[in-house]
């Protein structure tokens, strides 16, 4: 599919100032291009975050906790069973515990129990006599959850970070920058992030009761490298704010202060800790904690990132490595059935691809809508087998459509139709009947087409534009490579044209090739791509380093090639 080039316009004006402060011109067009507009909203140290007294019931939240702390009430944790969820659950629990507090957790089985805290789960929670539920990551659209808590007299207190529906639950307090009537600055804290800043607030509530030493608090800055693995992996939009959290994060892992488990994880994936970048969180660590709740229990991914020494997480790292090969292989099969199926359809004549198989793996559907919804451009929705005559549905979007006002379009022209729904802009998750499958797929293409138009349709990819050839260097790529890039502040890709020098294939699916710009040449490599390249090429890229046997040299990543 031919993809639309577009280059990032930038405020020279900005990009000078970012000069002018001593920063490196060509880091100075990129920032600018991001929004970066002064020196200021470069900083990345702790003081620069939003206070946590912004957060909409932040405050009355940590007076909750100390008081549930002064009385030794059993608080459990519930979390999700994403990455998100899982950082966040370790970071409340391991927050908790230093300040005092009774503290375990419980994080639903995807396939028991599904998403958030049902009554079901509350009823499971309820056998360990808990006095207070404290969500992660969960718990907004939790109504009947939290009412069956109450009625146990069970204390429901809500960290949540997911868009609200028109009613909310009737917890003792919620705290979410997303909620009505919050007026923080940054609506994009992951679950994880939410929960620090709960623990900054609870911090602050126990030094005033004069119940912390303010001259050696709880060391906070140490769940740092949880908090920067969950936002990363939870694709929430790297603002300032989320910026701070995350390089801060990293500086604790490269200087080798993180967790344990986040080591073993590396360690495991074959990354040097000392180097580590947010695309390593994102691409490497995110997605082999995530391989525990896809297919089997998030409690094992939990249970590695708590564990005290690398001695202890090392097993269930290894597992969960184990588990992410699995994982692998089944969504291989799985995108090369859907692939199948969809060359009997004309994908170019439908806005949306609604696909299923009943052999698909719940755990796996999220992923495999992404994959498709990659290849054609079109928002994806994957369904598997619930049983009971139902089908859980996982949806990916593209830029221009909110996925969840689609999906609530579709319940107010057919309100019968899903069963129950949630999700972002980007992604979503529904339930419907399996019988409905046809009936849903049609009024989620005539959804669709009442929000974007055919030019939405049509791939487009943002570039930085050309780099002149003394840039094309092991300097840049190492500068480069040190900042903080992710979703909403894009790693940076330029555009160029090539001659092929030479090229092979990798494996049957990669492309190895050496690429001659004027009188320069560069090792390349196209992943995913089986297809020899003509001659003469125009290429996205983006600039890296190839560590290979201690030697280190420029390499282009290519991400998109034509004629």
């Amino acid at each position: 599919m031919t993809k639309l080039i577009k280059t990032r316009h930038y405020s020279t004006e900005n990009a000078q100032m970012l000069v002018d402060a001593g920063v490196h011109p060509l880091l100075a067009k990129l920032l600018a291009a991001r929004g970066v507009d002064s020196q200021v909203s470069m900083e990345s140290t702790l003081k620069h975050l939003i206070p946590p007294h912004l957060l909409m019931q932040n405050t009355a939240m940590a007076k909750c906790l100390a008081e549930l702390i002064a009385q030794q009430r059993k608080i459990l944790v519930v979390g999700d069973y994403d990455a998100d969820g899982a950082t966040a659950t370790a970071v409340a629990v391991k927050g908790l515990r230093g300040m005092g507090a009774q503290v375990d957790f419980l994080v639903p089985n995807r396939f028991e129990y599904g998403y958030g805290l049902t009554p079901e789960i509350v009823q499971l929670a309820h056998q360990s006599k808990p006095d207070a539920i404290l969500t992660v990551d969960n718990g907004i659209a939790s109504i009947e959850g939290v009412a069956h808590a109450n009625a146990l007299g069970i204390q429901v207190l809500v960290t949540d970070h997911h868009l609200p529906a028109e009613a909310t639950p009737q917890a003792t307090c919620i705290v979410n920058p997303n909620q009505r009537g919050c007026t923080f600055p940054s609506k994009h804290l992951a679950g994880v992030g939410v929960m620090f800043y709960v623990l900054l607030a609870l911090r602050a509530e126990l030094i005033a009761q004069g119940r912390m030493d303010a001259a050696q608090p709880y060391p906070l800055a140490e769940l740092l490298d949880l908090v920067a693995l969950g936002t990363v992996a939870d694709l929430v939009k790297l603002d300032r704010n989320n910026r701070i959290l995350v390089e801060q994060g990293l500086r604790r892992i490269r200087a080798g202060a993180c967790c344990p488990g986040i080591l073993a994880i590396l360690q495991c994936a074959g990354r040097d800790m000392h180097k580590v970048t947010a695309q390593d969180l994102g691409f490497y660590v995110g997605p082999r904690l995530n391989a525990a709740g896809r297919l089997d229990d998030m409690a094992l991914g939990i249970r590695c990132l708590l564990a005290d020494h690398i001695q202890a997480a090392m097993p269930d790292a290894q597992q969960l490595q184990a588990l992410n090969v699995e994982r692998r292989q089944i969504e291989a099969g799985m995108q090369q059935e859907a692939l199948a199926d969809l060359e009997e359809v004309t994908v170019a004549d439908r806005f949306t691809l609604s696909i299923y198989q009943p052999e698909w793996h719940q755990g796996v559907i999220g992923i495999l809508a992404s994959r498709i919804k990659e290849q054609y451009h079109r928002p994806v929705i994957a369904f598997a087998s619930a049983g009971e005559g139902l089908l859980k549905g996982s949806g990916r979007s593209i830029p221009g459509l909110h996925l969840r006002d689609a999906l609530d379009y579709v319940t107010k022209q057919h309100p019968t139709l899903i069963i129950k729904f949630g999700g972002h802009a980007m992604a979503a998750g529904l339930t419907i009947r399996d019988t409905d499958f046809f009936t849903f797929q049609q009024a989620f293409e005539t959804a669709v087409r009442t929000y974007i138009t055919v030019e939405d349709l049509q791939e487009a990819i943002e570039t930085d534009g050309a780099l002149t050839p003394d840039e094309m260097t092991l300097e840049t790529a190492s500068l480069l490579e040190k900042q903080v890039w992710g979703q909403g502040f894009p790693p940076p890709m330029f555009y160029d044209q090539f001659r092929v020098v030479s090229q092979r294939i990798l494996g049957e699916k990669h492309l190895k090739l050496q690429l001659q710009k004027g009188q320069s040449r560069y090792d390349a490599i196209y992943f995913n791509q089986a297809e020899l390249l003509p001659e003469q090429v125009h290429a996205v890229y983006q600039l890296q380093i190839n560590d290979y046997k201690g030697q280190q040299q420029v390499q282009l990543q290519l991400k998109y090639a034509h004629a």
